[in-house]
């Protein structure tokens, strides 16, 4: 996704105009000024084809997602630090990072706002095993239609005997039985989320290790010892030790919140190429 639109000035004048109104405490007309500038950061969001897996809460290191239901996707709060875990994490690649920018140029009449899409590694999401216990009642119409791959159907028992299927059970002959195609299922877990029998459907699945694009620059000189890196890290991963920064990698999400506090930018996230 790549998108670019501008917004006229006049436009955001009316809108500043319209909002300072009760700052104009003495009856004169609000009038601004704005000079050049430009403005970038990352913005992380979740589109609508969630599945409702939840993979993404329960792999955020701060607790930043509020969780799916049959009813709603996954979403983003406040108390994201754009460590980008969940970008890496989702099955089915439904979360997204996206660079959102802002230029205005006091010589033109408008605001140019572009939004495009960042590639982000992914790491790898596998299905071991997935087993249906036919023993229990579930809601397996909602797993059938969530399953991004078509790997979970329902099926008549003319179908299972023709797989020469044994589910340990006696097929009714007008009933419809969960199937799951292995071949299909990419272990996104979204069956195994929203099922209402907790017994319904056992998973087991290997999440990869997370693949650090970034790492964490420090300019020790720079740095003035104010503890704003170590009492802002949401991880615990920075202490300030003999007045020097000590970052501990493996605890470290590579997240914006030390070099977002730091006053003096001697903390800088870095690219790996």
């Amino acid at each position: 996704m790549n998108v670019t639109f501008q917004k006229q000035m006049k436009n955001l004048e009316r809108e500043v105009l319209l909002k300072s109104v009760d700052l104009d405490d003495d009856g004169d007309d609000f009038q601004f000024e704005l000079e050049d500038f430009s403005s970038a950061e990352e913005i992380i969001a979740i589109a609508p084809r969630c599945v409702r897996c939840n993979t993404c809460v329960g792999e955020c290191p701060v607790g930043a997602i509020e969780p799916a239901n049959i009813f709603r996707i996954a979403k983003i709060t406040e108390k994201c630090v754009k460590c980008e875990i969940c970008v890496q994490t989702c099955p089915v690649s439904a979360i997204k990072l996206i660079d959102n920018s802002v230029i205005y140029n006091n010589e033109e009449d408008y605001i140019e706002y572009s939004l495009s899409n960042v590639s982000c590694s992914h790491r790898v999401v596998r299905m071991n095993n997935i087993s249906i216990n036919y023993s229990v009642d579930n809601n397996w119409d909602d797993c059938a239609n969530l399953c991004p791959t078509n790997a979970f159907t329902l099926e008549f028992k003319e179908f299972f005997e023709d797989l020469n299927a044994d589910l340990g059970i006696d097929l009714v002959e007008d009933n419809l039985y969960p199937y799951v195609n292995e071949k299909m299922c990419i272990g996104c877990g979204a069956c195994v989320e929203i099922s209402h029998n907790d017994e319904a459907i056992e998973l087991d699945r290997y999440l990869g290790p997370i693949v650090h694009s970034r790492n964490l620059d420090i300019n020790h000189e720079a740095c003035v010892n104010c503890y704003l890196c170590e009492e802002n890290c949401p991880t615990g991963a920075i202490e300030l030790v003999n007045g020097e920064v000590v970052l501990d990698n493996d605890k470290c999400i590579r997240c914006v919140e030390c070099t977002r506090h730091c006053p003096v930018g001697a903390l800088k996230r870095v690219d790996i190429e």
